[in-house]
């Protein structure tokens, strides 16, 4: 969700004018994927690498996210949200964490829309963790190296609260037209399709997000592979290929 500085420049404001915006976009955003049935959203909301932002900044982000959560469990309980979090919430203020705490309690029993805050987040981090988690149960034996492989890394990575892993997304949004990851779920996003949106986070809603998804919908994932038009004509050229090779006595290229 970038460009909330930017946005706020471009307005002459303050920064913070711009984060306080920018939670508008979050509510808007996080309604209509409610209302679209999509079943997961995960927002960055906070990165590892943001605690580097002058003290005020962060100071206001904490207390903006605190009484962000406080405000929005009405909204988050009509639309049959469940709030989840990924990151290091250890590191988090006291405050943060316990109003996450509670709101992630209020809407655990909902059954819609699974609402992923990145708090405290970096892939690199993230990635890190799991290779740890993975290096003690290897010390106590609990695993065994050959045991490890892409599935098994994936289950060590950042949980929900049940303690089952997130779905890899299908659709990465990037806003403010940055055309980078940013160090934002480095492992889950091999195979997520990219949207750029040169909107800033603030001014997104959800024209911007049903464009997103459109766009994603005219796109065909090979994951790899090759899509069905191509296996037949690869299949069909190859048995020509054959052919020719039999009738001349020489390859053909």
């Amino acid at each position: 969700m970038d460009g909330n500085g930017r946005w706020a420049r471009q307005q002459n404001l303050p920064r913070t004018s711009g984060h306080k915006e920018g939670a508008k976009a979050v509510r808007a955003v996080v309604e209509e994927c409610a209302r679209l049935g999509v079943k997961y959203l995960t927002l960055y909301a906070f990165s590892i690498e943001n605690w580097k932002r002058p003290k005020h900044e962060v100071t206001f982000l904490m207390h903006l996210l605190e009484r962000f959560l406080a405000k929005e469990e009405k909204t988050l309980m009509e639309n049959n949200v469940v709030l989840e979090t990924i990151g290091r919430l250890d590191g988090l203020p006291r405050g943060v964490q316990t109003q996450l705490g509670k709101t992630m309690r209020l809407t655990r029993g909902n059954s819609g829309l699974v609402l992923c805050l990145a708090l405290n987040y970096g892939g690199r981090a993230e990635i890190a963790d799991a290779a740890r988690k993975i290096a003690a149960e290897v010390k106590e034996g609990v695993l065994s190296p050959e045991e490890i492989d892409e599935s098994v890394f994936g289950k060590h990575l950042y949980l929900d609260s049940t303690g089952k892993p997130f779905p890899e997304p299908d659709l990465l949004i990037r806003t403010a037209g940055e055309m980078r990851l940013s160090n934002f779920l480095l492992w889950q996003s091999s195979y997520a399709e990219l949207f750029v949106t040169k909107a800033c986070w603030p001014e997104f809603r959800e024209e911007h997000l049903r464009e997103a998804i459109a766009e994603f919908g005219r796109r065909e994932r090979k994951f790899g592979g090759l899509k069905e038009q191509d296996r037949d004509v690869h299949s069909e050229s190859g048995h020509r290929l054959v052919l020719d090779r039999g009738v001349s006595g020489r390859d053909a290229s």
